[in-house]
């Protein structure tokens, strides 16, 4: 499985991206998938997980109510619409995917990884 992660970018204070991960390779149809970010000196970080079916999804406690993650099975294709971006929410963002229903919220819960896509909030 391959994940290109695409969509960052810089955004001014309350504004808006939406990341995509397109998954190549085989269907993720059964597979758990999350996002993650990594800050310039900071551990890499769990911000949310969709499970395999989309209907269980969990946010680190950060971005709950601001950031929503989806999946379109059709496309083999995860999103992250991040809403009202505050500059603590720069960091470079990574998709990933685990051969499980579930999500999990530890990084070395995931066998597939993107290769990351920079997000920069100005204030």
């Amino acid at each position: 499985v391959q994940l290109q992660a695409s969509g960052g970018g810089l955004v001014q204070a309350g504004g808006s991206l939406r990341l995509s991960c397109a998954a190549s390779g085989r269907s993720v149809d059964s597979y758990a998938m999350g996002w993650f970010r990594q800050a310039p000196g900071k551990e890499r970080e769990f911000v949310a997980g969709i499970s395999w079916n989309g209907d269980s999804t969990g946010y680190a406690d950060s971005v709950k109510g601001r950031f929503t993650i989806s999946r379109d099975i059709a496309k083999n294709t995860l999103y992250l619409q991040m809403n009202s971006l505050k500059p603590e929410d720069t960091a470079v963002y990574y998709c990933a995917a685990r051969t499980y229903n579930w999500y999990s919220l530890q990084s070395t819960g995931y066998e597939y990884w993107g290769q990351g896509t920079l997000v920069t909030v100005s204030s």
